[in-house]
């Protein structure tokens, strides 16, 4: 949409500002309530459990550093600094990738694996508690489209989730 060049603020209308104050609330409650219920069961934080579950969902368990971060959506510094935890922790290892010795990939050890496997369903249940069990199936087909909207908007190189 194109908008004319002012020196005024584009200010929100009212349901534009009912709207981004809900969105905000979301996006500062539900990682927390994610986070919290995820150190009670595992002892994991969000991004964390992300690495772990994007490791879990890879051929042999294993992912080259730089497509870990995309599917995790952090930068490879703060998932470098996260592996290192997780490998302190026995849950992770990583190695140079044989294919490009320039590379590192991530492998989900068996300790890992099995951390996983018992953290899911409560994540899920998590997951649904907070978000699917409050909406319609066509209010989820919407949140994804608005969601995927926004990325794009955010990132126009940014790969949707359902893709990778």
């Amino acid at each position: 949409m194109e908008h004319e060049q002012t020196n005024e603020p584009r200010w929100l209308n009212a349901a534009e500002r009912r709207a981004w104050l809900a969105l905000g609330g979301v996006i500062l409650r539900l990682p927390t309530a994610l986070d919290g219920q995820l150190r009670r069961d595992a002892g994991l934080r969000f991004f964390e459990y992300m690495v772990m579950a994007g490791l879990s969902e890879a051929p042999d368990r294993t992912r080259r550093m730089s497509d870990l971060a995309a599917f995790a959506e952090g930068s490879l510094s703060r998932l470098s600094q996260v592996v290192s935890k997780l490998e302190q922790r026995g849950l992770v290892v990583r190695s140079p990738d044989p294919d490009d010795r320039r590379a590192t990939r991530a492998t989900l050890t068996e300790e890992g694996w099995d951390l996983i496997v018992r953290t899911a369903p409560g994540h899920v249940e998590a997951v649904r508690t907070y978000v699917f069990d409050n909406l319609s199936d066509t209010q989820v087909a919407e949140l994804t489209a608005i969601a995927e909207h926004l990325l794009q908007a955010i990132d126009p190189q940014h790969e949707r989730p359902a893709d990778r």
